[in-house]
């Protein structure tokens, strides 16, 4: 069962979704491997800190946030990656690393990399190590509204 608030917001908007358990993986390239599903398609949930702000950074499961480019896109004076101690406690129900993408559901900006938009699913965690949330991308952009930009690489 994905997390609560995720699940109940789903099926608020009447979105359709499908859950995939798969067995215990942390590494997205793992979790895909287990799932059976391309690396292009699983989103991974990157925390990061603009400036004074946590926010998200989702990407395909097979790239990396590119700190420089994404500061260079936001403005921002400084981007890193957010530690544990400073977002764990935004996300009581997720285990740490396993973080569903959608930022709105806790306050925080989300930025999609360009490339997951050619897909026409998307899956993510969804608050575990042991199961994904898949659903159409289009649907998960009209809920998050995120900010699409190119910030990774491959």
């Amino acid at each position: 069962m994905p997390v609560k608030k995720l699940k109940d917001f789903l099926d608020r908007h009447n979105i359709k979704y499908c859950t995939i358990n798969h067995s215990l993986a942390y590494a997205a390239h793992e979790v895909a491997a287990c799932a059976k599903i391309p690396a292009k398609q699983l989103a991974k949930t990157v925390i990061v800190k603009i400036d004074k702000e946590i926010a998200m950074a989702v990407l395909p499961a097979s790239f990396k946030v590119d700190l420089i480019l994404l500061q260079e896109i936001t403005g921002a004076t400084n981007v890193h990656l957010a530690t544990e101690t400073e977002f764990k406690a935004l996300f009581p129900e997720c285990a740490v690393g396993a973080m569903p993408p959608f930022g709105n559901l806790y306050g925080m900006d989300v930025f999609v990399a360009e490339t997951l938009t050619e897909n026409e699913e998307i899956a993510f965690n969804a608050g575990s190590h042991t199961e994904l949330v898949k659903m159409a991308y289009k649907d998960f952009e009209k809920l998050v509204q995120p900010k699409i930009m190119r910030f990774s690489l491959h």
